[in-house]
């Protein structure tokens, strides 16, 4: 075969070769592209939901929140209703089917009732999340409260207006930068949405997927999507399960209430609109009201203080509901109305 022939030959396998190359080249690229696009968009997708679900979780939280600071704050009005009466007996502890209420401690409930209003009139301005966490961490409200006092030593329920609210952030701060707490700064920090809401709603490990960024690699970014997915479908199932708890909670707080303020108004009529003060005089129907209202105190205050969130403790896992304990209390709340019924 002559050379130039050859040549030309060579050259057009040559060629062929290029433009295959070339051709493949622009497929992996337009692969690679296309790999990116997906990865980036299903992260935004996840991210979005991640979003949605916390932001419905930490709405009813915070309505749950709200109700259970409200329900503790109102015991002011039984406490007032309560101490008019005279030469009444000495109300016990109940126990029936499992379900124990505690003996009812004027005091301590008269403390407790001053206290929330104090510390509802510091949060009422607070971010979405504030007062879910006091729901989610049962445990911290009951510690301020049973404290009862700003770290100055001065009663928060002796102060009033801005000198409360202060009182009450240093208070949950750990105390005042001169005792050595975090002060008011700290204070207000724990009352942000991004610490005491949903970072105490979630946990840790929120904060170690919604900054998550792609690789600018192909095959990387995909692989680390999954992995964060994994991560996001983890806590959207734990939102949802303390979404529906909290709901739950939010409808068995709601009926014990209800059964509860008809008791309390019934009281409130027979003290303050009768004017009977003197327990000797109470008709044993106006007996058993006031007997079912205490007990129906000592039951909210009960289910006011259980923890709805169990920190993790591991910030690659999200934190649990407290099951458990809520469905405990769901269970004797129910008896015990049924009990009254």
């Amino acid at each position: 075969m002559p050379i130039p022939i050859i040549l030309g030959v060579s050259a057009a396998i040559a060629a062929l070769v290029g433009i295959e190359r070339g051709v493949n080249g622009a497929v992996k690229m337009k692969e690679a592209n296309d790999t990116m696009e997906a990865a980036t968009s299903r992260h935004k997708r996840n991210i979005a939901s991640f979003t949605k679900k916390q932001t419905e979780t930490t709405i009813v939280m915070d309505k749950l929140g709200k109700l259970e600071l409200g329900i503790l704050g109102s015991f002011d009005k039984f406490s007032k209703i309560f101490e008019k009466i005279h030469n009444k007996p000495q109300f016990a502890s109940y126990e029936k089917n499992g379900v124990i209420i505690p003996e009812y401690n004027a005091e301590e409930l008269k403390k407790v009732s001053t206290f929330v209003g104090v510390l509802l009139g510091g949060i009422g301005g607070a971010a979405a999340g504030t007062a879910g966490g006091f729901a989610a961490a049962g445990a911290t409200t009951a510690v301020v409260m049973a404290l009862g006092a700003a770290s100055t030593g001065i009663p928060i329920a002796s102060l009033s207006g801005i000198a409360a609210t202060n009182a009450t952030l240093a208070l949950l701060g750990g105390g005042t930068l001169a005792a050595g707490g975090g002060g008011i700064a700290l204070g207000v920090t724990i009352l942000s949405a991004a610490t005491f809401g949903v970072g105490l709603l979630v946990g840790g490990i929120v904060f170690s997927i919604t900054g998550n960024s792609l690789s600018d690699k192909a095959d990387e970014a995909w692989g680390q999507m999954k992995k964060v997915e994994q991560e996001i479908d983890k806590i959207c199932a734990y939102l949802d399960e303390l979404k529906n708890y909290a709901t739950k909670y939010i409808q068995s707080l709601t009926d014990v209430k209800e059964v509860y303020d008809y008791h309390i108004n019934t009281l409130s009529y027979t003290v303050n609109n009768m004017k009977k003060t003197d327990w000797d005089t109470f008709s044993e129907e106006q007996k058993l009201i006031t007997e079912n209202t205490v007990l129906l105190v000592g039951l909210l205050y009960n289910m006011c203080k259980i923890q709805m969130v169990l920190s993790s403790n591991n910030e690659k896992e999200p934190n649990r509901v407290n099951k458990h304990e809520v469905e405990k209390a769901l269970s004797n709340s129910k008896a015990f109305l049924e009990s009254i019924a």
